[in-house]
């Protein structure tokens, strides 16, 4: 019979994992690395969430999505008018 074993990661393992991925992005890095997996967990829930939100109310979310692309767009508008 075989027998794994428990995989239980202490605090020396923590230390030398954080260690080698400081060692291998840089500090500056990693503030960057954390920021986007932040983001990407929320975009994850989000649809998770989205998709249970468009069987019930779909027509809700593209008027949602129709005035966000329109804030976006005058934004932008704004931002090429002040380069100019």
């Amino acid at each position: 019979m075989l027998h794994l074993p428990v995989l239980m990661i202490g605090t020396t393992e923590l230390i030398v994992i954080g260690g080698a991925v400081l060692l291998l992005f840089g500090g500056k890095k990693i503030p960057e690395l954390m920021r986007s997996l932040g983001r990407g967990v929320k975009e994850y829930k989000q649809g998770l969430n989205g998709e249970e939100n468009s069987k019930d109310q779909p027509q809700e979310e593209s008027s949602q999505t129709d005035e966000t692309n329109e804030q976006n767009s005058s934004i932008n508008n704004e931002t090429e008018e002040q380069k100019q």
